[in-house]
């Protein structure tokens, strides 16, 4: 059997395959005997998986977010697909590239490292410039940021994600300047839009499937971006006190609203961008998403979307209301939508 993707698995086709197992729960059926529940993925998607025979042996033989060789069967289940697995073992570290299970951005990542050093490069301010250096060419800081995720599910959830996320969100500060003209402190916008998500590096763990790290859990992205700043401004003893709050402010309220993990709500002109412009680049980013999954054949729309409270149209518009599904149980739109944060 050639080796099959995820996104190209098919009902009653049998699967061979290297896999990443991001879920593994055991159970008991109805007749009491044991199985296990597990969820496996590739770079271009996941899918359900269970052992159903010989559960507890081969069990012995794999842990979660191990890569396995398997084989398997595909069947529909519940609207879906799902691998019956027959076999099933743990590849040791060395026999694969990690990259090839992992999603990652369709960008480069030199170029998009290249274009980070070059906003940096035009940052006249030279306190913030050489904050920014401090940071980014710091070899740990910049090897994880080159391949950190922006978030474990939502938006740009892959390898180079937060780094598209930061030179995204970049770029947009730089259009709104040239937009209002005034007002704004343009180097300090682009500062904290380079670094309000920084923190993430240490948040995310992303050597196999995307988690959080402990200190991630306890701490999260905000704090750790900010002790990440104190500690590069302790080699900067002439860095102006005022700027370092403005900065860390910026971070610290990026969110928006206490609600959704700001720890301040932001109360500056360029905090007040950065948040609106890191709420919609990660909108668009989850809706694109959506948009470019694989369409149902017999709809225009997306499933509903809880985080968003509705149906997404994801068809070509005609000039007819060929589908039913924009309504569901009274709840389209029926609610702002929730923080992707």
């Amino acid at each position: 059997m050639k080796k099959t993707y995820i996104k190209d698995i098919r009902e009653k086709e049998n699967i061979a395959g290297s896999f990443l197992v991001t879920k593994k729960e055991s159970g008991v059926s109805k007749s009491g005997k044991a199985y296990l529940n597990l969820k496996i993925m590739d770079s271009t998607g996941e899918i359900e998986a269970r052992v159903w025979e010989s559960a507890e042996e081969l069990s012995k033989n794999f842990q979660k977010n191990d890569v396995v060789n398997l084989k398997g069967f595909a069947v529909a289940y519940q609207g879906g697909l799902q691998l019956n697995v027959s076999s099933i073992n743990a590849l040791a570290d060395g026999q694969y590239s990690i990259t090839d299970f992992l999603p990652t951005t369709k960008k480069d990542p030199v170029k998009m490292l290249s274009e980070i050093d070059g906003t940096i490069s035009r940052i006249k301010d030279r306190h913030l410039k050489e904050l920014l250096n401090s940071i980014f060419t710091d070899t740990e800081v910049r090897e994880k940021f080159r391949i950190a995720p922006a978030a474990k599910s939502m938006h740009h959830p892959y390898l180079g994600g937060l780094m598209e996320h930061v030179l995204s969100i970049s770029g947009l500060a730089e259009k709104m300047v040239e937009h209002y003209k005034t007002g704004i402190n343009k180097d300090l916008l682009i500062a904290g839009a380079l670094l309000h998500d920084i923190g993430k590096i240490y948040e995310l763990s992303y050597k196999r499937a995307f988690e959080y790290t402990d200190e991630g859990r306890l701490l999260g992205h905000i704090t750790m971006g900010i002790e990440l700043i104190d500690r590069k401004l302790n080699g900067l003893p002439e860095f102006p006190r005022e700027l370092a709050v403005l900065l860390k402010h910026m971070l610290l309220s990026h969110h928006g609203q206490l609600e959704f993990g700001s720890p301040k709500r932001p109360k500056t002109i360029e905090a007040i961008i950065l948040y609106y412009l890191d709420d919609l680049d990660a909108k668009v980013n989850t809706v694109q998403s959506l948009v470019e999954e694989e369409r149902d054949a017999n709809s225009n729309w997306t499933a509903y979307q809880r985080l968003f409270e509705r149906y997404i149209y994801r068809g070509t518009f005609t000039g007819q209301n060929n589908s039913e599904e924009s309504k569901k149980d009274g709840k389209e739109d029926s609610g702002p939508m929730s923080s992707l944060f």
